[in-house]
């Protein structure tokens, strides 16, 4: 996910992610594609402007959407969901967001990494990067400058 300095990834729910670097986006795209789906809340997925092509949309909602190619609509416990990608051979899943969906899985400790790109933004409110009380210990395994002013950020959860 990208975060802005003061840690919010979107000024709304509504918000469109295009206040991102290009390389934030070739991050999220090359991520995701190597993932080969993405998992995500119906919000942050109607700030797409389509489904993301080349890997497989998990799209939490209580209601099931328009059938799109690509686009898998879900609901119920994480667990459940994941068992069911594992069916269809997914080895791993990439939660793509946002706050709400986020805050679920690290409740249930679902979160082994997070990849974060850091980008030289401040919107002072907004959506955090999770919306309950944490106190989780992380571990930096990467750091990398991506543009002159922008960082990607992997760390491990630890519990």
């Amino acid at each position: 996910m990208a975060i802005t300095a003061d840690g919010k990834i979107a000024k709304n729910k509504d918000h469109f992610a295009n206040w991102t670097s290009k390389e934030d986006k070739q991050v999220f795209i090359q991520t995701s594609k190597d993932f080969g789906m993405i998992m995500m809340g119906y919000n942050t997925f109607k700030t797409f402007p389509a489904p993301l092509k080349n890997r497989l949309n998990v799209v939490f909602s209580e209601k099931a959407g328009e059938e799109l190619e690509g686009v898998k609509w879900v609901s119920g416990e994480p667990e459940k969901v994941l068992n069911e990608l594992e069916n269809l051979g997914f080895k791993k899943a990439l939660l793509g967001g946002g706050t709400g969906l986020n805050t679920l899985f690290l409740q249930k400790k679902l979160i082994n990494e997070i990849i974060l790109t850091v980008e030289p933004k401040i919107f002072g409110s907004g959506l955090s990067l999770f919306n309950d009380d944490f106190d989780i210990n992380l571990e930096l395994l990467e750091l990398k400058k991506i543009n002159n002013n922008s960082y990607l950020v992997r760390y491990k959860v630890v519990y």
